[in-house]
């Protein structure tokens, strides 16, 4: 048991990146701890950290233990959740990332409404484009749009976005209102990371086209976008979440309603199936809500 101790220990210390803040993490003074791991890694055999005076660096055998204890402590600690009131009512800090437009603009008041049905819980959002890294860093999940690129992780899917095609009233006044996807081609087209030009692919029951879009924005940012195609800059494929609430006040309208773009999937990313309560109530939770959405 004092082994399982340690390690667990070991694992904070790597999560915390020093000592100091795994020693208040876990309530143990910063000397206890320097010794108990020192002791653990006098039973190994090894050295697990580089020490400076400025941080801890896990060595290559630190490496390969700290992946081992982790999936160990995490895998003691849901057998104890399993058996207490966690699972009903979990606690705890939650640490997700996630997509930034689409958070802030669809994903907040599903926070709102699941933190009120928790309110054991506190919450640590990182909301960059950057696609963080779960196995470094002390994300307990990430939400991600499109499909996964690391195969190594977990990806519970969580729904799917349908795109449409969406344009200010001001813009329609000025530019005229597509009638069919070929059209398109002749209007201004906001698209995400695309060098003056993008194809657009639609759907129609069983009909596809194929659209080349230009327009004279290139971006990144789906906040952007859309805050541009409310200003008259042009015609946006986007999915309806993300432009709900413009198309409500009258900002934006739906174009060519029959056709969508294809669906966009959205993806809950753990590192390990091992996850704990409060992690695994957010994503069912998440599953739950945008599926009676979409």
């Amino acid at each position: 048991m004092e082994l399982l101790n340690d390690m667990a220990l070991f694992v904070e210390v790597v999560k915390a990146k020093g000592f100091r803040g795994a020693a208040e993490a876990v309530g143990v003074p910063n000397s206890t701890l320097s010794r108990r791991i020192s002791a653990l890694e006098k039973a190994i055999g090894l050295r697990l950290l580089h020490r400076t005076t400025r941080k801890v660096e896990l060595t290559e055998a630190g490496q390969i233990y700290y992946q081992r204890c982790r999936r160990i402590v995490d895998e003691a600690r849901l057998a104890h959740e399993q058996l207490g009131e966690m699972l009903a009512q979990p606690t705890g800090v939650l640490r997700a990332s996630l997509p930034v437009d689409f958070s802030v603009t669809y994903l907040a008041p599903l926070i709102a409404e699941f933190a009120n049905r928790y309110p054991g819980l506190t919450f640590d959002f990182d909301l960059t484009p950057r696609r963080s890294d779960l196995v470094s860093e002390p994300f307990d999940v990430a939400i991600r749009m499109g499909a996964p690129e690391n195969s190594q992780l977990i990806a519970r899917h969580l729904a799917s976005l349908q795109a449409r095609l969406y344009a200010s009233p001001g813009y329609l006044q000025r530019a005229g209102e597509p009638q069919t996807p070929a059209e398109l081609a002749g209007h201004e087209c906001l698209s995400m990371l695309k060098s003056g030009a993008a194809n657009w692919v639609l759907n129609k029951g069983s009909e596809t086209a194929q659209v080349a879009v230009s327009g004279r924005f290139t971006l990144n940012n789906v906040g952007m976008i859309r805050r541009l195609a409310t200003l008259d800059m042009g015609i946006m494929l986007m999915p309806e979440e993300i432009a709900a609430d413009d198309v409500a006040t009258g900002k934006l309208r739906r174009i060519l309603p029959e056709w969508h773009g294809a669906p966009l999937p959205v993806y809950a990313i753990t590192e390990t199936r091992l996850i704990p309560a409060k992690t695994q109530r957010f994503i069912e939770f998440l599953r739950e809500r945008l599926g009676q959405r979409g």
